[in-house]
């Protein structure tokens, strides 16, 4: 199997963002596709603004940082993808949403056995698949946000996924210098089938009048060595974004504990949706 060198990423929003320049650092030619090219100048700013932030941490060279500029280009045509051995849509957790991206990306990528990854953090990758003409050549490859930092990658293969997919997925994340683990195609899949109920617990205790989110936050962080609390974590993540996985997941399984509490759901009708706004369970500079 050879090695992917051309990668396309669809979607420049924090993960897409953070996969593209990942990939860019670690040798890869990386084609990134956005709505629009005003969506698209803002794509290369906040990859610029990351690679120079970790210039000035001490953790890139410039010249690293130029190389990496150097690998990355922008569209706003899913036509330019037509030569990509490997896409990774990063587009908004909704379903439809994807399910267009990715029949597009079927279209429009020439190569049939070029593979076509999902990012998706809760829907399940066999829906996604059967709406191509390649469903073995589809997988789920959950990456964590944000993205440069953390290590870990879900891998999930559909009941439809080749081996050789799942193989060369495998190689890609190696590649990246990730850590890979096997999920299941359900919706959570590993990871955030048991971190759900523990941050929709978390509002919950908020939503009753039972505990200050600070104080949720800090037992969980001095008590159990958790780096973030949970309301901190879920402002990190977007309330948009976890309301969404939640509802994917009980959609599924209609298991109580993953239904969205009205807490949530009115923060996010209302805008407040985390660090993106500037407002969550906390305050931040917009």
């Amino acid at each position: 199997m050879d090695p992917v060198t051309r990668l396309g990423v669809v979607g420049c929003g924090l993960m897409g963002s953070g996969i593209a320049e990942v990939a860019a650092l670690h040798g890869l030619d990386v084609r990134i596709a956005e709505t629009t090219p005003d969506a698209a100048e803002a794509g290369l700013r906040r990859l610029t603004t990351s690679l120079d932030r970790g210039v000035q941490r001490g953790k890139l060279t410039e010249e690293q940082r130029d190389q990496a500029l150097a690998r990355l280009s922008l569209t706003h045509d899913l036509g330019e993808m037509a030569d990509r051995q490997f896409v990774i849509e990063a587009v908004a957790e909704n379903r439809d949403i994807k399910s267009d991206v990715l029949r597009a990306l079927d279209k429009a990528v020439e190569d049939p056995q070029a593979i076509l990854a999902t990012n998706t953090s809760s829907i399940p990758i066999v829906d996604l698949a059967v709406t191509t003409e390649r469903p073995g050549q589809v997988i789920g490859m959950h990456f964590f946000n944000p993205v440069p930092v953390q290590q870990l990658v879900e891998l999930i293969p559909a009941l439809t996924t080749s081996q050789e997919t799942l193989q060369r997925t495998r190689n890609l994340a190696q590649l990246l210098g990730k850590q890979a683990i096997q999920a299941p195609d359900r919706s959570g899949f590993v990871v955030n089938a048991l971190l759900v109920p523990y941050l929709l617990s978390a509002v919950r205790m908020v939503e009753s009048g039972a505990a200050r989110p600070e104080d949720i936050d800090q037992g969980m962080e001095l008590g159990c060595a958790h780096p973030m609390g949970p309301l901190r974590l879920l402002d990190l993540i977007g309330l948009d974004t976890a309301q969404a996985v939640a509802e994917s997941m009980y959609e599924e399984f209609k298991e109580p504990l993953y239904a969205p509490p009205p807490l949530l759901r009115r923060m996010v009708a209302a805008g407040h949706i985390g660090r993106k706004s500037g407002r969550g369970f906390y305050p931040y500079d917009a």
